[in-house]
C-alpha cells in the first residue's frame, strides 16, 4: 500500500497574500484508486480540511457529474437548496459546506468559483432530483447476516454486511472514490466514516465502529416529493445517526439510533428510498439488522426485521430496490430471487460466503462500489470500478478499522508549515517558473477550470520553467507532488 501521511498546517500564497488556517486533515492512504482522508475538529475545521486537500477532485465531481445530471434544471436545484422550503439542511452541514469551499479557495483549487450551494446540491442529490424529475437508474443491494447465520464459521456468530453501490457508469465517479474518516471535537458526536465520492460530507454509504447504514434506490416507487415539507436529505439523516454518540439515548449505538433519526422526519423523505443498517451482534435481532422503506407518501416509514416473511431464512436480511414490507407488496426482483435460491437454509455464512453470494448473485453491470463491513472484527473491504470493469469483478482493498479509526493527531506529532510557492510570471505566455519550495524532482499536473488535467509531467526545482505555450488563455491550477508533500497554486495563461 502506498500510504501518504501528509499533515497540513498550510500557508498558501494567493495574489501575494499569505492565508493561514490550520488544516486539520491528512491524505492518509491512496491505494488502487481509493483515497482515504482523515479530518478532525469542528464541522467547520473538518470541512475546510476536506476542501483544502481534495479541492480539484471536488471540482471535478460538481462540474463534470452533478451539473450534467441536473442539466437545464441546475439553477432550479440551486433555488431549492437556497430557499429551504422543500429541503431543510441542518445549519452545521451548511457551515461545513461553506468551509469546504473556503478550503478550496485557500488552496487555489476552486477554478470554477463554486460556492456553498454547489457543494450542498451534491450532498442532497437524490432529494432535489426527485423534486424535479424521476431519476432513472437502478441502484444498490445489501445482504446482512449474524447470529445463527454466521455461527460455525470464521465469524462465529458475529455480524457482517456486503453491499453493492450501483449507478449508471460515470468516468468522473470512477476517478473520485473516497473514504473520509471524521474525528469530531463536538462532545455529542463520535468517530464515523463515509464511503463515497469527492465532495461528499453526507453519507450514501457510511459506518462507525458499531453500525453501518447504506442508501438504496426504491425503483418501484414513482411518486414525487411534495413541496414545502422541509425534508431532511436522506444522506444527511444517515450521517446524523452515524455521527451521534447515542442518538436515541438508550445507552447503545445500533440500528435503532438510525430508526430514531428517520422517525424524527415525520414528513418522510423527498424520494422513495431503502436504507439498510447492520450493527454488532446483540441478543435482540431488531437492534442488529434493519431495512427501512421510506417515501414521501403514507405509509412514510416501514421497517423490516428478520421476523418478517420475506423468503430469506434465518438471521439474514436482504434488500435490493423494491418494496417488500411496505403495504405488504412483496415485490421481489431477479436479484432478490437469486439470493433466495442460493443462500440455502441461511446458515454457515462466513466472511467470504457473504462476499461471494453478493458478488455472484446480486451484482449488476453498473456496479460502481462493492464493500463489506464486519464491525466486531474491525473489518472493511472495498472494490471499485477500475480498469474498465465493474467493482464486483475487481480485487478489493482490505482495511483494518482499528487503523482507519486511529486518531491521527496522537501519533503524528507536530504539523509542519508549508513552504510558500511562487509562480512567475503571472500572467504567463510560455515558460512558467516555480520557486519557494525545496529543491528536488516533482511530478506536476495542470488543471483547467473544469478540473480536467490538461498537462502533466516531471520538473526539477529550481527549474527553467514549464512550457505552457500550448494551453489556451484562462485560469489554471498546478499541483506539485513530491515525497515531502503536495503544493498547489494558480496562474493565468494569456
Amino acid at each position: 500500500m502506498n500510504r501518504i501521511i501528509l499533515l497540513f498546517s498550510m500557508f498558501l500564497l494567493s495574489t501575494g497574500v499569505l492565508r493561514a488556517q490550520q488544516v486539520n486533515g491528512i491524505i492518509y492512504q491512496d491505494t488502487l484508486g481509493i483515497t482515504v482522508i482523515k479530518v478532525w475538529g469542528t464541522h467547520q475545521q473538518r470541512g475546510y480540511a476536506l476542501g483544502y486537500l481534495t479541492g480539484l477532485k471536488i471540482t471535478d465531481m460538481i462540474v463534470n457529474f452533478a451539473k450534467p445530471q441536473f442539466g437545464l434544471f441546475y439553477n432550479t436545484a440551486r433555488n431549492i437548496v437556497i430557499q429551504g422550503n422543500d429541503i431543510a439542511i441542518p445549519q452545521e452541514y451548511k457551515d461545513e459546506a461553506q468551509a469546504v469551499i473556503d478550503g478550496m479557495n485557500a488552496s487555489g483549487t476552486n477554478p470554477s468559483n463554486l460556492d456553498q450551494t454547489d457543494e450542498l446540491i451534491g450532498n442532497c442529490f437524490l432529494d432535489v432530483a426527485n423534486l424535479l424529475f424521476k431519476l432513472e437508474g437502478p441502484g444498490c443491494s445489501s445482504l446482512m447476516s449474524w447470529g445463527d447465520a454466521t455461527a460455525g464459521t470464521d465469524l462465529d456468530g458475529k455480524s457482517v454486511v456486503a453491499r453493492h453501490m450501483d449507478w449508471n457508469y460515470s468516468s468522473t465517479m470512477a476517478d473520485n472514490n473516497i473514504i473520509v474518516v471524521h474525528f469530531p471535537s463536538e462532545t455529542n458526536e463520535t468517530k464515523w466514516m463515509l464511503v463515497g465520492y469527492s465532495g461528499m460530507i453526507s453519507a450514501l454509504s457510511g459506518l462507525n465502529q458499531d453500525f453501518s447504514a447504506f442508501q438504496q434506490v426504491m425503483g418501484d416507487y414513482n411518486a414525487s416529493g411534495l413541496h414545502n415539507k422541509q425534508y431532511l436529505p436522506i444522506w444527511m439523516a444517515i450521517r446524523k445517526a452515524l455521527e451521534a454518540s447515542d442518538y436515541n439515548g438508550d445507552g447503545a449505538r445500533d440500528v435503532q439510533d438510525l430508526r430514531s433519526v428517520l422517525n424524527d422526519c415525520t414528513n418522510g423523505f423527498a424520494s422513495g428510498v431503502i436504507v439498510t443498517s447492520l450493527a454488532r451482534m446483540a441478543p435482540v435481532d431488531s437492534t442488529v439488522a434493519m431495512v427501512a422503506e421510506l417515501t414521501p407518501t403514507n405509509p412514510t416509514h416501514t421497517y423490516r426485521y428478520n421476523d418478517y416473511n420475506d423468503n430469506i431464512p434465518g438471521d439474514n436480511l436482504y434488500a435490493s430496490n423494491y418494496q417488500i414490507k411496505r403495504n405488504n407488496l412483496h415485490n421481489y426482483d431477479n436479484r432478490y430471487n437469486s439470493i433466495v435460491a442460493n443462500i440455502g437454509n441461511g446458515t454457515l455464512i462466513s466472511l467470504d460466503t457473504s462476499w461471494t453470494l453478493m458478488r455472484d448473485h446480486s451484482h449488476q453491470s453498473i456496479n460502481m462500489q462493492f464493500m463489506q463491513f464486519a464491525p466486531e472484527i474491525n473489518y472493511f473491504r472495498l472494490s471499485i470500478w477500475r480498469d474498465g470493469k465493474p467493482a464486483y469483478q475487481n480485487d478489493p482493498v482490505v482495511f483494518d478499522l482499528n487503523d482507519l479509526f486511529a486518531d491521527p493527531t496522537v501519533s503524528t506529532g507536530e504539523i509542519p508549515s508549508m513552504p510558500k510557492v511562487f509562480l512567475f510570471p503571472d500572467p504567463v505566455t510560455r515558460q512558467l517558473g516555480i520557486t519557494g519550495i525545496s529543491p528536488g524532482t516533482y511530478r506536476f499536473e495542470i488543471f483547467d477550470a473544469g478540473a480536467r488535467t490538461v498537462l502533466s509531467g516531471k520538473t526539477e526545482i529550481p527549474n527553467t520553467g514549464i512550457d505552457v505555450a500550448q494551453l489556451r488563455p484562462g485560469i489554471f491550477t498546478i499541483r506539485l507532488i513530491s515525497g515531502n508533500g503536495i503544493y498547489t497554486g494558480r496562474f493565468m495563461k494569456k
